[in-house]
């Protein structure tokens, strides 16, 4: 085997084992979505909870999921994503900002 063969061998090697990586942890992000799923729909169903604790409870399992969605299925967590990152989170920013801004005038 050249050198050469050898390079293209290991960066291939390389390439299986970094994707099999991958692959493993959207597959784990994917099924604890589901689990957040289906415990937002057991808590709405079970009646013992007032909506005083389920709407808050939801909403943050809701934010939670965002959070996989953004990190693993939009490849935020890899390198060269800064600047998308950036505004992204920059939007985040200014919507709870404005969520925030209307809460604080419906109260006043």
């Amino acid at each position: 085997m050249t050198t050469e063969e050898k390079n293209v061998r290991g960066d291939w090697e390389y390439r299986l084992k970094k994707n099999r990586d991958e692959m493993k942890m959207q597959v784990v992000s994917f099924s604890l979505m589901l689990f957040l799923t289906l415990v937002a729909f057991f808590a709405v169903s079970y009646d013992k909870y007032s909506a005083w604790f389920i709407v808050p409870f939801i909403l943050l399992l809701g934010v939670v999921q965002v959070v996989f969605q953004l990190y693993y299925f939009m490849h935020m967590s890899h390198r060269g994503h800064g600047t998308a990152a950036f505004f992204l989170y920059s939007g985040v920013l200014v919507a709870f900002l404005t969520v925030l801004t209307f809460l604080t005038i419906v109260w006043i």
